[in-house]
């Protein structure tokens, strides 16, 4: 679990940087440019949901800790 968050997040990093060169930001809800919003759009959820569960996990550990 160490591993995996990092690194869903940096995979969803990479796929915002890749699909910010694909909007057009002429026309950017056609085509192409639609699907690549939607894609940074549903990256940014993933890290959001990587940072959660960061989050609950160090709260979990401290809970554990006082016990």
């Amino acid at each position: 679990m160490k591993i995996l968050t990092p690194l869903f997040s940096l995979i969803a990093l990479g796929l915002i940087i890749f699909n910010a060169t694909k909007v057009d930001f002429d026309a950017p809800f056609k085509g192409e440019s639609t699907i690549a919003l939607i894609t940074i759009m549903a990256s940014l959820c993933v890290i959001l949901m990587m940072l959660i569960l960061s989050v609950s996990k160090r709260i979990e550990q401290k809970t554990k800790e006082r016990n």
